[in-house]
């Protein structure tokens, strides 16, 4: 059953869905200007990724009923986010249109379930490309799942310090006297929007795999090619560095044994 919100929340949804508006249709008038790509693949920082797009995102956060701290990020946090964005964004870079949808979830103006989870996008845009031979296409998707694999070790890495800190942040509000009143509960938001970032990107994964296992399987069908094996390999490469990473102790902070379908933080 769904809770009905208090009277006063309702002001800051209706805020947050105006503002979701704007901003929505402000980004996809900038997002022309942000094809230089930055750190980590992102677009090159610009007023409105830096100042417009976080503010907006808050906003819109909150306003859904969504965990959303205003302290400012730590050195970590920030490249967490940095670092999932390459694996929340859509796998074919011919995914124009869902890209900028994916962009507007990583900035929390839209809801992750915007996002399309659609495991045949990545096989329509590997196939709309122009190749010589059909063994590019399997090189193709061999490369992006490797590319992938190589930057799951360094993003676990990073959720791990994330982690480590959150568990010292959270005794720190809990037990000292001296923590300033109205502090925890934005540091407990901040928790959850650090596991819950986690948790999509996990999702995000999982979704990967099966999108390039849906795009090898129907390769083999039309066009078949000894290179599937090298793109096979490739994929189970991939899952298997991922799998560290999903199993990875948390702080719980969504509840024992209870993962949200969807980037709730």
């Amino acid at each position: 059953m769904r809770r009905r919100l208090p009277d006063e929340t309702r002001p800051l949804r209706r805020r947050s869905r105006s503002v979701a508006a704007l901003a929505l249709s402000s980004g996809l008038a900038l997002s022309a200007c942000s094809a230089t790509d930055g750190d980590l693949g992102r677009p090159r920082p610009t007023v409105w990724s830096q100042l417009i797009a976080p503010e907006a995102g808050f906003l819109s956060a909150a306003g859904r009923g969504e965990a959303a701290s205003y302290f400012r990020l730590t050195d970590d946090e920030e490249q967490l986010r940095d670092r999932a964005w390459r694996f929340v964004m859509p796998g074919s870079p011919h995914s124009v249109f869902q890209g900028e949808i994916s962009n507007f979830a990583h900035s929390r103006i839209l809801p992750v379930a915007a996002q399309s989870n659609d495991v045949s996008d990545y096989f329509r845009g590997l196939t709309s490309m122009s190749f010589a031979s059909q063994v590019s296409r399997y090189n193709r998707l061999a490369e992006d799942a490797n590319a992938d694999r190589l930057l799951v070790g360094p993003f676990r890495a990073n959720a791990m310090r994330v982690v480590t800190m959150d568990r010292v942040r959270m005794r720190a509000a809990e037990a000292s006297p001296d923590v300033i009143p109205g502090k925890q509960e934005p540091a407990m938001a901040r928790v959850i929007e650090n596991e819950g970032l986690i948790y999509w990107v996990c999702e995000r994964l999982d979704f990967r795999i099966r999108s390039y296992r849906y795009a090898l399987t129907n390769l083999v069908v039309e066009m078949p090619s000894r290179e599937a094996v090298r793109a096979e390999r490739a994929i189970m490469a991939l899952a298997a560095e991922s799998a560290p990473l999903c199993q990875m102790q948390l702080n719980g902070t969504f509840g024992e044994g209870k993962r949200p379908v969807v980037y709730k933080g």
